[in-house]
């Protein structure tokens, strides 16, 4: 059984200029101890969609319009607060996009790190900072006896990445989910981040939904992907079969806009066009208008979440019909 099962999410954002249906009608699983990546370029829903299960989404203008996010028994979307707290930050935690935003420059790194461990554990404020300062040296904070007392403009970027890896981990959570944890630092630290959490995970056998638009980290971190485009999920599949042989035309443009898999000296691959307006309505497949292989019938059919032949689920019509 699945730790986490997501059946047909939509959550739909209501403002003066129209309904943004920013998630619309998705369904995955995750399974214990998985590292599941979710791709697509900025605007494609990834992070509403871990927000939902979080319960982060501000209502109003954001509004769940149907869906269930069972976990471990428990249907994240509609559980009572006391059942939501329970659960999130303790047995669910998240790592957000920006540190410097997510972290609250008023207080110490020493009291964000402990709060969770006071509200969930109950247990003592020194056993709290024992844990904490362990926590810090766990993820590669030298001096961390000092630091655990800085405040956070007194961290660099990469530090500060650091803490909100601690912070989400120092529950020993069964899930962890990764928003876009490294987009903002440069290759060398990017390179530390990933494989600490993979060490963590080595090391607490949890499940990862790891957020990105970077195809290069998705290879050597995730066991399965799915690419999401226009609030939508149009292929999954496992790592290696995905990368061999990617069925949906987005997903193969994806993989061609990666630099290192360029010939060397050709000029770099860009999608066509730009993301449609999901604040209207979207007939036939969301992606036909910038796609190279789409026909009359892409642009009035809407395509289906469908394997043909074998496990590996996409929403293309022509490679469904065996045409491309």
């Amino acid at each position: 059984m699945p730790l986490l099962n997501v059946t047909d999410l939509r959550t739909w954002f209501h403002t003066r200029s129209g309904v943004y249906r920013a998630v619309d009608g998705i369904s995955f699983s995750v399974e214990r101890g998985e590292t599941l990546g979710i791709v697509g370029e900025s605007g494609s829903g990834k992070s509403v969609t871990c927000y939902s299960i979080m319960g982060l989404i501000p209502q109003p203008p954001g509004r769940i319009e149907s869906g269930t996010a069972m976990f471990d028994g428990v249907d994240l979307l509609h559980s009572t607060p006391r059942e939501a707290r329970s659960i999130r930050g303790k047995r669910v935690a998240m790592i957000f996009q920006d540190p410097m935003t997510s972290l609250n420059p008023y207080l110490r790194i020493s009291e964000q790190l402990i709060e969770p461990l006071l509200i969930h554990e109950k247990i003592s404020r020194r056993a709290a900072l024992a844990r904490a300062h362990a926590m810090l040296e766990a993820v590669g904070i030298n001096d961390a006896a000092s630091r655990i007392h800085f405040y956070p403009h007194e961290f660099s970027g990469g530090m500060r990445q650091r803490v909100m890896i601690a912070m989400a981990l120092i529950t020993k959570p069964e899930l962890l989910i990764a928003d876009e944890p490294t987009t903002a630092l440069d290759v060398t630290v990017q390179a530390q981040i990933l494989e600490l959490i993979k060490k963590m995970q080595r090391e607490l056998g949890m499940a990862v939904i790891f957020i990105t638009h970077d195809l290069g980290v998705v290879s050597g971190l995730c066991d399965r992907v799915q690419v999401m485009y226009a609030g939508r999920i149009v292929e999954t599949a496992d790592t290696r079969t995905l990368f061999r042989s990617p069925r949906h035309p987005y997903t193969r443009a994806l993989q061609r806009s990666i630099p290192s898999m360029q010939p060397k000296g050709a000029e770099l691959f860009t999608i066509p066009g730009m993301p449609p307006d999901l604040s209207k309505p979207l007939p036939g497949c969301p992606f036909a208008p910038r796609c190279e292989f789409a026909v009359e019938r892409c642009r009035h059919e809407t395509p289906a979440l469908a394997a043909i032949g074998a496990d590996h689920p996409h929403a293309c019509l022509r490679v469904q019909a065996g045409e491309i």
